[in-house]
Formats: structure tokens, sequence, C-alpha cells
């Protein structure tokens, strides 16, 4: 773990809110002058606090209008097996998603895609179809409530 003192959590805090914020503005909304803030951005960058800045955008807009929890069952707990799904899911760019979990599956995919047909055959042809697999539940989701990339800080930040 990374010791993090209160301005290095504000400077997290605002690059989470717009990863596109000049170091000027990030330097007045932190209270330090530009230089230190932008060697402080650095030290987070460097101690891969920070891992990179994306975009966040609306699938709606780029007819990805179908997003899908599928719970996978692998046929053995092998590292190899393992190992071999995991490689196989970082291959395909319609599973937005994998965790690892405990419970009655072995693995929780996302899979975003254009609409029921896209899914169907990405399901049948190619998910199904990995030697690993053992058996899948689909769980489709109806609506997004909440979908926050903003981690929870440790302290309160005033906005």
């Amino acid at each position: 773990m990374v010791k993090l003192d209160a301005t290095d959590l504000k400077i997290l805090y605002h690059l989470q809110l717009n990863g596109r914020i000049s170091n000027l503005e990030l330097s007045q909304k932190i209270g330090l002058s530009p230089a230190p803030t932008l060697e402080r951005v650095k030290k987070l960058e460097n101690l891969k606090v920070i891992n990179g800045y994306q975009a966040i955008l609306n699938k709606e807009k780029l007819d990805l209008g179908i997003s899908v929890f599928v719970n996978i069952r692998l046929n053995k707990q092998s590292d190899n097996e393992i190992n071999s799904f995991k490689n196989k899911v970082n291959k395909y760019p319609e599973i937005v998603e994998c965790y690892k979990i405990a419970g009655r599956f072995d693995f929780l995919l996302k899979i975003t895609v254009k609409d029921i047909a896209s899914f169907e055959r990405f399901i049948s042809s190619e998910l199904s179809a990995m030697s690993e697999v053992n058996s899948t539940e689909t769980m489709l989701i109806i609506s997004e409530v909440k979908n926050n990339v903003l981690l929870p800080l440790k302290y309160p930040i005033e906005k």
C-alpha cells in the first residue's frame, strides 16, 4: 500500500471527476502552485496509483445497446484450465469485464454487444464453444441504476 496524504487524495478525487483537467486548474482546486501539483501527479503515476486516463463512452450512441452478466462454471479448477480461460477471455472485446469469483460459479463476465441476436451468436459460437466452460448462467441488464467509476477515497473531501 502506498502512503498518501490529504493533498494526494484531493488530486486523485479531482482527476477521477475530470481526467482532462489542466494542471493549472487542478493546482487551484487543491491549493498548490502548478509545479508541485504536476510533480505530485507524476509521482502518483509512477507509483501506479494512477493507472491511466480514458474517455467514458455512450454505449447507445455507439449502437451497443445490450449488456449482459454471464456466470461461468469451468470444467476443472486447475491452474492450466483457469489460465487458458483467462487468455481466451482477453481476446474478445465484447467481454468488457471479467472477475474470478467465489461461490457456485468461477467467473463473472460483463458482455456488451449490439443486440440480443449478437449476444446469442457470441454465447453459442464463442463462449459456450470454449473447452474450459462447463456451464453458463445469463442475466440480461434491463437498466443501469448506478455505474460509478469513482473510487471511495478514505477521507471526507470538500467539494
